[in-house]
């Protein structure tokens, strides 16, 4: 505010010092006229930011008093401020219509000088001093205006540029610690949950020769060496540099499966697995995925199921199907070794991942709680075709025979049905 008075008290000054020095024309009025006009256009200058329309009212005011008694050089100078602001901290619309009527108050007061001087030469002379007047202050600040708001719309792109970036740099680490989580989850739940379970059967069972000790010991001391080491492999693998995952040497495959089947029998349950079709190189998404939900899978099975555990690796065109079932463990057992549920969130997010098909739940042979037989299940459909989308792999099917389950035998029943065969992997349920 101290600058806007200044400038404008200024501009007063030096504007009463051309007048003294006679930068006017004369028309037989006393000199302390002239300052009146100048006052009107200086008081717009105090004004020219907060009210830019007034201050040019105010400088139209002095100019039009100053054209009768003047006019005088210094209150044409400040007029030529007047415009300037108006242009330049008005509405963007009016000061495209300003810079039109000044652009014709130029024309129209060249004209008229030179028809009443009838002379051509004053014509040219009027209109280039009305046009640096009265056009040349508005096009400069329609010019700034357009530089001032382009600057401004660069600044906002800018922000949203940054603030998408960090938006997508938010996600690449949110991504990037889900993965993580998931990795560290499959490699050490596995291991750790065979030593709970064995360490638990042995504080429990008075009657265990040191020989039989000794065995499960020396399978807790295995499960927890094997548990560290991959451990120093995760982490040796997240401090390198370079494209993510793991690399050939050290990236677990679906081919390595019997050693996860080992570490199972070794904690006291049985196993079997049985491999159908050609076995042949998966790609590494698929191939890690595969072994991981396997591992998982086990790992629920040894924490949560019982005896027998039944794996099937089917191997078809263009996927691979993944089963592994296991008999429903009891309910203290559960009680021991509770989960999260992240392992069932971590293979449905691994399937989904490589555009396959996941499911998990309970089968019944037979009505449940009467003689029936009830299984835990877990499903998976992996493609090995880089164009196979998850629509078409789960869906109906001309597949051979699959395991299934049904709710009581006549009457209103639910069920579900899974196979694999010929023509795909197939999967559907029925009620009634």
């Amino acid at each position: 505010m101290k600058q806007v008075v200044l400038g404008a008290g200024l501009a007063f000054a030096v504007g009463l010092v051309l007048i003294a020095g006679e930068a006017h024309l004369e028309r037989g009025v006393p000199t302390w006229v002239l300052a009146v006009p100048l006052a009107f256009t200086c008081a717009g200058v105090l004004v020219r930011q907060r009210a830019p329309l007034a201050c040019l009212g105010l400088g139209v005011v002095g100019i039009v008093i100053d054209g009768f008694v003047g006019p005088s050089l210094g209150t044409v100078l400040v007029f030529t401020d007047n415009l300037y602001a108006a242009a330049l901290y008005g509405p963007a619309r009016f000061s495209r219509v300003l810079l039109g009527v000044t652009g014709v108050l130029a024309v129209v007061a060249g004209a008229v000088a030179g028809f009443l001087a009838e002379d051509w030469r004053v014509l040219a002379v009027m209109g280039v001093q009305a046009g640096l007047v009265l056009i040349t202050p508005v096009t400069t600040a329609v010019v700034l205006r357009e530089q001032r708001d382009r600057a401004a719309a660069e600044r906002a792109r800018a922000e949203q540029v940054a603030h998408l970036a960090e938006l997508d740099r938010q996600a690449a680490v949110a991504a990037e610690r889900t993965r993580m989580a998931r990795e560290l989850h499959d490699m050490i739940a596995n291991h750790f949950s065979a030593i709970a379970i064995q360490s638990t059967a042995a504080l429990s069972r008075k009657d265990l020769d040191r020989e039989t000790v000794r065995k499960v010991m020396e399978s807790v001391r295995e499960n927890s060496v094997k548990g560290m080491a991959e451990m120093r492999t995760m982490i040796g693998l997240l401090r390198q540099e370079g494209d993510e995952g793991e690399n050939e040497a050290t990236r677990p495959r679906l081919a390595d499966a019997e050693t996860l089947l080992e570490r199972v029998r070794r904690a006291g349950m049985t196993v079997e697995m049985r491999v159908e079709g050609e076995a042949r190189e998966l790609p590494a998404a698929v191939d890690l995925a595969g072994y991981r939900i396997l591992q998982e899978a086990l790992t629920n099975a040894l924490k949560h199921g019982d005896s027998p555990v039944s794996v099937a690796v089917v191997h078809e065109g263009e996927r691979v199907c993944l089963s592994v079932e296991n008999a429903l463990g009891e309910r203290g057992r559960r009680a021991e070794l509770p989960g999260a549920g992240a392992g069932l969130i971590g293979m449905r997010e691994r399937v989904s991942l490589v555009g396959g098909f996941f499911d998990a739940g309970e089968v019944w042979d037979g009505e449940r709680g009467d003689g029936g037989v009830g299984r835990w299940r877990v499903l998976a459909v992996l493609p090995t075709a880089v164009d196979v989308t998850r629509s078409g792999i789960s869906g109906e099917g001309e597949g051979g025979g699959g395991a299934g389950s049904r709710h009581g035998e006549g009457g209103a029943g639910r069920g579900a049905w899974f196979g694999v065969g010929d023509g795909g992997a197939a999967r559907g349920a029925w009620s009634g």
